[in-house]
C-alpha cells in the first residue's frame, strides 16, 4: 500500500510506474483536492482506466454524484464501514484476480 498526503503527491506516484491496481481517494486532501486529482487522473492515457473509490467525510446530499461526476468509480463514505468499503471495491478485486 502506498499513500500521498496530496493530490499532488498521488499523480507523482502515479505517474512514476510503480504498480497501482487501485486508488481510494480522500477527497478532503490539502492544495488538490480529491476531485481535481480525479479529474486529472482521468486525463491521464494510461490511468484513465484506473479503479478510483472516492473516499470522504463529507456526507451531504448529492456528494456521491459529484464524486462520480469527477470520474470516481464509487463512493464510501467515512467513518469508513468495512462491508461498504469492501462492496465497492469488489467488482475490481474480481476483475483483478482475473488472468490475463
Amino acid at each position: 500500500m502506498t499513500t500521498a498526503e496530496s493530490g499532488h503527491a498521488a499523480l507523482d506516484i502515479l505517474n512514476s510506474g510503480a504498480r497501482t491496481d487501485i486508488v481510494l481517494m480522500d477527497i478532503m486532501m490539502p492544495m488538490m483536492d480529491g476531485y481535481a486529482t480525479i479529474q486529472a487522473i482521468r486525463q491521464i492515457d494510461l490511468l484513465k482506466d484506473m479503479p478510483v473509490i472516492a473516499v470522504t467525510s463529507k456526507v451531504v446530499r448529492g456528494e456521491r454524484q459529484r464524486c462520480l461526476d469527477a470520474g470516481a468509480n464509487d463512493y464510501v463514505p467515512k467513518p469508513i464501514n468495512s462491508h461498504q468499503l469492501m462492496t465497492a471495491l469488489s467488482p475490481w478485486l474480481q476483475y483483478l484476480a482475473e488472468p490475463e
